[in-house]
């Protein structure tokens, strides 16, 4: 064999070797980007360990021999090292960068842009309700971490898109769009209980479902609402119909996903993750 080919040849069977080693949870979630999702590996034990990220507990799974941390990544978090929490410890992984599309929408009614003084306080209540139910932490694991698409259609608008309304930049597109017609029905991608409900200013009728250690899943701008607070659904099950309340300009899905309270894109975990 040429001097030149050996090490080549070493190489490539270390690469391969590395990759195959790698859990299948690793391969499939680990996205560590602003707005992603990283797997910190934990290592073995007798009982699932607990980790924690910016103070927040995050889901826990266990993958053959190791215990796995799915550490959701708010759109926030500056590329770089970041740092789980495991007990006494503290597992660096590093966050890379990412750049989001721009989105420029004209809405007719300019007090879903500017509100006025009662809105700020209906839509402040709201938040209030709805940040409760995203740091909500049950013990449960979920059914699953591979999730089903709650509709069938094509994407309108990904997640993290830097939104103009009326040219006034606000909040980033925090979930996935399906361009669906309404009246479809939406449904749950795992497992899970319904832990909010509510009509609210932007989001129009909203359904909040969590899947387990704070693996939440939220459906806004509905047209109807099928399911109750408390609720327990099975993977499958219809939360209600698309429509276009709230802050919309045409009937859509709305999803997002949440780990540890950090809105992640739910496009990882239906395998249309894009770099």
């Amino acid at each position: 064999m040429p001097r030149l080919l050996a090490p080549l040849l070493a190489l490539s069977l270390l690469l391969l070797t590395t990759a195959a080693q790698a859990s299948y949870i690793t391969r499939t979630l680990n996205k560590p980007v602003p707005g992603g999702v990283a797997v910190v590996d934990l290592g073995p034990a007798a009982s699932a360990p607990q980790a924690r990220f910016d103070g927040k507990p995050v889901l826990v799974v266990k993958e053959q021999d190791n215990w796995l941390a799915i550490v959701g990544i708010p759109l926030t978090q500056k590329p770089g090292t970041a740092s789980l929490s495991q007990g006494n410890r503290s597992l660096p992984f590093t966050v890379g960068s990412k750049k989001y599309p721009e989105q420029h929408i004209t809405l007719k009614n300019k007090r879903q842009v500017n509100p006025d003084p009662a809105d700020l306080k209906r839509i402040d209540r709201e938040l209030a309700e709805q940040i409760k139910a995203y740091r909500s932490f049950s013990p449960a694991l979920p059914s699953n971490l591979i999730l089903d698409k709650p509709v069938n259609g094509p994407l309108s608008s990904k997640f993290g898109v830097r939104r103009f309304f009326n040219g006034e930049e606000r909040n980033p597109h925090a979930g996935l769009d399906f361009a669906v017609p309404a009246g479809t029905p939406i449904k749950t991608p795992a497992n899970g209980t319904v832990i909010l409900i509510g009509n609210y200013f932007f989001n129009g009728q909203t359904v909040f479902v969590d899947h387990g250690q704070g693996f939440i899943s939220m459906f806004c701008h509905m047209s109807k609402i099928d399911v109750k607070n408390g609720q327990q659904l099975r993977r499958g099950a219809v939360v209600g119909r698309v429509g276009a309340t709230g802050r919309a300009t045409g009937p859509h899905m709305h999803w997002n996903v949440s780990l540890n309270d950090a809105r992640v894109d739910p496009a990882i975990f239906i395998g249309a993750f894009q770099p």
